[in-house]
């Protein structure tokens, strides 16, 4: 069973996977496009690479460089933020203090 905190972020980011993230974005009210997969595989990659959250400014120009997509796409897909929503729905732990970038 997958354990998560109060606020719905997963305890252990290793037991994410895409259909856990399909359920936390049911959870959000978002049906996950082709676009929050680039941005939530993205994450989880960086998360794989450098063993943190990446911050919202790296995924905005990865968003930007896929897709062409200007700065406030990643709030249009996520509209209650970076943090609220995909950090959580992409399997991340809650962070403890945060810039969205």
């Amino acid at each position: 069973m997958t354990k998560t905190d109060s606020e719905g972020y997963l305890i252990d980011p290793s037991q994410w996977d895409e259909a856990l993230a399909e359920t936390l974005a049911q959870a959000e009210g978002i049906t996950l496009t082709d676009e929050h997969w680039l941005v939530l595989r993205f994450m989880r990659r960086w998360l794989d690479e450098h063993q943190l959250i990446p911050d919202a400014r790296h995924v905005m120009k990865h968003l930007s460089q896929q897709t062409g997509a200007g700065r406030n796409r990643l709030f249009e897909l996520f509209p209650y933020g970076y943090v609220q929503q995909a950090c959580k729905i992409a399997g991340m732990k809650r962070p403890r203090a945060w810039s969205t970038g």
